[in-house]
């Protein structure tokens, strides 16, 4: 699997304990989702390799979880993997309907309105520290919309389709 086939969910912050845990950050507001986990892939040396997971403890208000992997049951192989990105073959990924996305997956999505009406295609995402934007564009003009969570109604990657509800008013700058 190639890493632009991927769903990116967090990096490795740092080895925990004697017995291989690791501490991982997600990159994402609804950690529950990921409880069942059974099987990741950890970017090392430009390529997925597969780790099974014998563990995993979600802590939801951080954000992060302690995962213990087969065959890292020592700190020295846990630090091994540490500050290295975390990605989830696209077949476990939550339903589609989920007000999550990936960045890189949700590029020539066309974005609508909860109304209805057509805002125009995802040409890009500014990621701004803490402020994600959608670059939206429509007959030329480029429109931005930040990409949060309490925006976002919906997501449909089979249709890529992203259904938003823009604050009052954003919409009638652009025109």
């Amino acid at each position: 699997m190639k890493k632009e086939d991927a769903y990116y969910l967090g990096y490795i912050v740092k080895a925990v304990g004697t017995e291989g845990g690791l501490l991982a950050g997600f990159d994402t507001s609804d950690m529950e989702r990921y409880e069942d986990l059974e099987t990741v892939f950890i970017l090392i040396e430009g390529k997925l390799v597969p780790f099974f997971i014998e563990d995993i403890n979600i802590r939801p208000a951080a954000r992060e979880a302690v995962i213990f992997f087969e065959d890292v049951d020592t700190v020295e192989k846990a630090r091994e993997l540490c500050a290295r990105e975390i990605y989830l073959a696209p077949d476990v990924l939550p339903p589609s309907d989920r007000k999550t996305f990936q960045n890189q997956h949700v590029i020539g999505y066309q974005a609508y309105q909860s109304t209805g009406e057509h805002i125009g295609e995802i040409a890009k995402i500014m990621d701004f520290p803490g402020n994600p934007v959608f670059s939206i564009e429509k007959k030329g003009k480029e429109i931005l919309i930040p990409a949060a969570d309490e925006l976002i109604d919906t997501i449909n990657h089979e249709e890529k389709k992203i259904i938003l509800t823009p604050p009052p008013g954003l919409l009638d700058l652009y025109q």
